[in-house]
């Protein structure tokens, strides 16, 4: 197990968690296509034992068998749970470096947007390579994101 921090855009909650496993999965359900506004979201099963936060998540009872944790300030999504369970998914891009995990199956394929799960053929555009954004960029700040 390794200790790996993670939370939301603004900072306002964050948690590290005890990562026993790097597998994760892509739900494609239509709770999570809407609550997200994207066609799927990556999370990883933690122990709830195993997450300790500093500022505790928002939470939405999204079903009448489930809560998704999100930050009110910011919009990020955080989680998703059965009160009932021991166990808790975190999405993997709210975690510091996301690159550790590897997805391990599909979930709720039957909403599935196929054309959305081999992008590896798609041109690839470097933001840095888009002048607009990079004026913007410079002018606001003096520098590029993270």
């Amino acid at each position: 197990m390794r200790a790996m921090a993670g939370g939301c855009f603004c900072g306002a909650k964050r948690y590290v968690a005890q990562v026993e496993s790097v597998d994760a999965y892509l739900c494609h359900c239509r709770m999570c296509q809407r609550i997200t506004g994207n066609v799927s979201i990556a999370f990883t099963s933690i122990r709830k034992a195993d997450v300790r936060w500093e500022g505790t998540p928002d939470y939405l009872a999204s079903s009448p068998i489930a809560r998704r944790g999100f930050c009110a300030t910011c919009g990020t999504s955080l989680t998703f749970e059965f009160p009932d369970s021991e166990w808790i998914d975190l999405t993997v891009a709210s975690f510091d470096d996301p690159s550790s995990f590897v997805p391990r199956h599909h979930y709720a394929a039957e909403s599935m947007h196929e054309a959305w799960i081999d992008t590896s053929t798609l041109p690839r555009k470097r933001s840095e390579d888009n002048e607009n954004v990079v004026k913007r960029w410079m002018e606001a700040c003096g520098k590029l994101p993270d």
